[in-house]
């Protein structure tokens, strides 16, 4: 079984990525390699981990040696399960079923190529399902004891990585008591003994405070050098304790419970399923085995109902439940482990009823070896992560993009996360600055981290964009005057609440990011226009990515950042009048025909905006440009853009102007005159769009 184990690694180690990827893998190494913490609750395991990796693995850059970390903890957690299994049945084809059904799962794989906590978590569940088991089938007291302190320390370790694991940690504890209790072998000494393990566990939880009061890190979380900072970050109260998110968006348990359930069929099979329920009905019924087979079930069930409880994101959206489903992968371990049991189970079953043991034998390794081989064969390519580098070259993109010597005010995991790796891990731009928009709003940012961000000036203790008025905090438009020596970029966006800056800046686009210009500064639009039309070199395909993978997001708006520059010129055309109008109308209809044309497949919105901009130079005074090609080219890619999207709310006002535009071109061309007569009937219908 120790060559399963063997085999699943190397597997898992040729499809790891060997860059940057996901959402928050950047901050993760990121923290491992300046020795910060990270997001709450800290992680303070898989840091040390991570940092131990590249410092045993200096050849490989950060994120290659912390992925593949990550595969070899994602293969040593199928081990595990495989020896659990073993544990309880005995080695055979349901054990490498345990093992191997979670190895090729598509969550267990995906999860163990990148630099995530995942992997570690999945291992520390596999640790407490295989002393769960071992204490189950131990011979003599002694046995029990040195598995039960064991198990003690490693529900601590677990602990320190993952707090969803608590929720198993809640079970496993009061059926080890009751086990030593029925047999007569718990007292006030063991009591003791085992809560010392637990607590032991709970040791590099010390890193935390440890490296706060040191503040030598360039990147780190939350202030942790006092008792309520520490239980903060430990509770996660800045994201909502017991919770996946700080929103206030209503939860459905039921639709929770349905979309894990379909998880389930689809990534692990309806046989697999099928055999974990005769696990647990054959394990049921067994003396024997009731007791650990019960257990596993009521962890699965607990978690399942607890989490879908607490789970606090519309997974209606692909991308937040791409967030939520890797949380399930506590509970395939189980289903996986129930799955084992189950062919196992049914084997020995059928070898009792009816004889032919070999015959049982061999139809449950043909029945494992097809099922894994088909999983394979059906999740290899979305698994697959050796060529796949988007996450670290978006973030190198817009690194690049910025002048020399910029603040960078990012917004978001994916720009914030993927520069930070860049600037902290790998010097990648180190003459700019990069300070967090959601950060600087904490108390403890600025205390902590402006000593890391020299040249940067922040007027008071924290940024609040609601109420910049207190004597300790500051508004954005304040902070933007403090640092007026250097260029400053939001990436992507600002928050919410604060216009302040909007009194003396302006917001200029510049690709994925915005340039926030003094009102003084004086724009020329065809400058602006040469120096965005080009500014990333980037060409992934449109809709290559899975919709739940941040790889999509990162493609779509390099995708919308071509639009953002011809965007801009379209809305401050509609706030002027007169020749400048014109100008500006022209510009940007030149601008998205020549994206528009350039590509062959691109977002639907593109069609849209082109068909406007087409529409806004007819009223303007088509300076230059025939009335007839510009009617065409407006009614063409309004007509496109409903075929790509049938359902928007204003199809039906799209309709009418693709009608009026086309009734004026036929008007046109039957009268011969090159000029438009009145064009009302397209304003007016242009105008509901």
């Amino acid at each position: 079984m120790l060559g399963e184990d063997g085999e699943w690694k190397h597997y898992f180690q040729i499809s790891i990525s060997v860059s940057l990827e996901r959402e928050s893998t950047g901050e993760l190494i990121t923290t491992a390699c300046e020795l910060g913490v990270a997001h709450p609750p800290g992680y303070p395991v898989f840091t040390l981990l991570a940092r131990l990796a590249m410092c045993l693995l200096p050849s490989l850059s950060p994120a290659h040696s912390v992925n593949l970390m990550s595969s070899l903890l994602g293969a040593a957690a199928c081990g595990t399960l495989c020896l659990t299994v073993c544990r309880l049945e005995g080695p055979g084809p349901g054990a490498v079923l345990a093992g191997g059904l979670f190895a090729v799962s598509r969550l267990s794989w995906q999860w163990s190529m990148v630099a995530e906590v995942f992997a570690l978590n999945n291992l520390f569940v596999g640790l407490l399902l295989f002393l769960t088991a071992s204490f189950h089938c131990a011979e003599n007291a002694a046995q029990r004891r040195k598995i039960a302190h064991v198990g003690a320390l490693c529900c601590g370790l677990g602990l320190c990585n993952q707090h969803t694991l608590v929720l198993y940690v809640l079970l496993i504890i009061p059926w080890v008591l009751h086990r030593l209790y029925a047999r007569r072998e718990l007292n006030l000494h063991s009591l003791v003994s085992l809560g010392a393990c637990f607590f032991w566990g709970f040791l590099p939880y010390i890193y935390l405070p440890v490296s706060s009061y040191l503040n030598t890190a360039r990147w780190s979380w939350g202030d942790q050098t006092t008792l309520s900072g520490l239980l903060t970050h430990l509770l996660r109260a800045e994201y909502g304790t017991f919770s996946l998110a700080k929103t206030e968006s209503p939860i459905n348990m039921t639709l929770m419970l349905k979309a894990q359930l379909n998880h389930c069929v689809e990534d692990l099979s309806l046989p697999a399923l099928v055999l974990a329920g005769i696990g647990f009905l054959l394990s049921s019924s067994d003396r024997t085995c009731r007791s650990v087979s019960g257990l596993i079930t009521a962890m699965l069930l607990v978690y399942s109902v607890f989490f879908a409880w607490r789970a606090n994101l519309d997974i209606s959206r692909p991308l937040l439940l791409g967030v939520v489903e890797r949380f399930w992968l506590q509970s395939d371990a189980a289903v996986c482990v129930l799955a084992g049991l189950g062919l196992s189970r049914t084997r020995t079953a059928l070898e009792g009823r009816l004889g032919c043991g070999g015959l049982w034998k061999t139809t449950g390794w043909v029945l494992t070896v097809a099922l894994l081989a088909h999983m394979v064969h059906t999740n290899h390519r979305e698994c697959d992560q050796s060529t796949n580098g988007v996450v670290e070259r978006f973030g190198r993109e817009l690194l690049a993009s910025v002048p020399t010597d910029s603040i960078i005010l990012t917004r978001g995991d994916l720009p914030g996360n993927s520069m930070r790796y860049l600037y902290y891990c790998q010097g990648v731009r180190p003459d700019v600055r990069l300070v967090d928009q959601e950060m600087m709003t904490y108390a403890w940012y600025v205390a902590k981290h402006a000593r890391h961000h020299p040249g940067v000036h922040f007027p008071g203790r924290l940024w609040h964009p609601v109420h910049p008025e207190g004597s300790d905090t500051f508004s954005l438009e304040q902070f933007l005057s403090y640092n007026t020596q250097r260029h400053v970029f939001a990436c992507i966006g600002l928050s919410e609440g604060d216009s302040s800056w909007e009194r003396s800046f302006y917001l200029w686009p510049m690709g994925v990011c915005d340039y926030l210009v003094p009102t003084q500064r004086q724009f020329h639009p065809e400058r602006w226009a040469q120096r965005t039309r080009n500014i990333y070199n980037w060409s992934e395909p449109h809709n290559s990515f899975h919709p739940a993978s941040w790889e999509r997001v990162a493609n779509e708006e390099m995708w919308q950042a071509r639009m953002k520059t011809a965007f801009f010129l379209f809305d401050l055309a509609e706030r002027m009048q007169g020749e400048g109008k014109a100008r500006l109308s022209e510009l940007s209809y030149t601008l998205y025909k020549e994206i528009v044309e350039a590509h062959s497949d691109y977002p639907p919105n593109w069609d849209k905006n082109l068909a406007l901009a087409c529409e806004r130079l007819l009223r303007s005074g088509q300076r230059g440009h025939g009335v007839d090609g510009l009617l065409t080219c407006s009614a063409r890619h309004f007509s496109l853009y409903l075929q790509k999207e049938p359902t928007d709310p204003q199809a039906a006002a799209i309709r009418a102007a693709t009608a009026d535009l086309l009734k004026e071109r036929d008007k046109l061309r039957q009268s011969g005159r090159r000029t438009t007569g009145s064009l009302a009937d397209v304003q007016g219908a242009a105008e509901q769009v």
